[in-house]
């Protein structure tokens, strides 16, 4: 079976579609791509039976923007974990000291309940 690929272009107002050595097509919203790619080769070649490889290209200054967009989302995500394992430790420190679960979560900021769960938590990852 045959493979086309398909190159995806944001134009104006469509998707533009190429597909190298059969020519250009468009669509309007990004779920009918695949349909008008298969209309256009089936038209152009005949072929019925044939796979598709869908690529998009953006502008340069868009796809830098989305690495960056990427690459700052996995620097949030580890900060989250980091700040995590601080409130834990906060937490456990504070329940070391005697204080009760209502006072944990009043410095915390949280429930009385998320201390509850901080100070298990703790606990769980130190056994």
């Amino acid at each position: 079976m045959k493979t086309y690929q398909v190159i995806v272009r944001p134009g104006e107002k469509y998707w533009i579609l190429e597909i190298p050595g059969i020519g250009f097509t468009q669509a309007r919203t990004t779920a009918e791509i695949e349909s008008m790619a298969r209309d256009l080769i089936t038209v152009m070649t005949q072929d019925a039976d044939f796979a598709l490889t869908i690529e998009t290209k953006l502008p340069q200054s868009v796809q830098e923007h989305l690495d960056e967009a990427r690459r700052l989302r996995k620097e949030e995500a580890e900060c989250r974990s980091n700040a995590a394992r601080e409130t834990r430790a906060a937490a456990q420190e504070l329940h070391g000291m005697g204080l009760a679960l209502q006072q944990i979560g009043d410095i915390l900021g949280v429930s009385r309940q998320r201390a509850h769960q901080l100070v298990n938590a703790v606990n769980a990852v130190n056994a």
